[in-house]
């Protein structure tokens, strides 16, 4: 687990290109998250207030994707359940702050994840 990329995954250097093509500016790896120092968010557009998050569907447990390992369940499927537990805890405390949260998974279209992006981007500056 330590080597798995923490950031400028695959699925998100995709997104972001995507988003820097269309010309929106983001800051990218922040810890903003309340009561969490230790938490990232992978894009953030500051003014806007919209915090994006690229997940994994194996980390994050997708209902689509994900699958339960069959080798060491015993530790992985907790260990999925807790990842999913703090994210729903990371998008509460972020709306509570007034941050409108989006997720994207990794299995979505760049172009599609981007273009909904744009729209929550384009609804939170007005």
């Amino acid at each position: 687990m330590q080597r798995a990329p923490r950031r400028d995954t695959a699925p998100e250097m995709r997104l972001r290109r995507e988003l820097h093509r269309r010309g929106l500016r983001y800051r990218v790896s922040l810890r903003i998250v309340p009561g969490h120092p230790r938490r990232t968010v992978d894009l953030v557009f500051t003014r806007a207030r919209l915090a994006v998050f690229v997940d994994g569907c194996f980390w994050h447990g997708c209902r689509d994707h994900g699958r339960r390992p069959e080798t060491n369940e015993w530790y992985w499927s907790p260990k999925i359940e807790r990842n999913i537990a703090r994210d729903r805890d990371t998008t509460a405390r972020l709306e509570e702050a007034g941050w409108t949260v989006m997720r994207v998974w990794e299995h979505e279209d760049p172009a599609d994840a981007a273009e909904r992006v744009a729209t929550a981007l384009t609804a939170a500056r007005s």
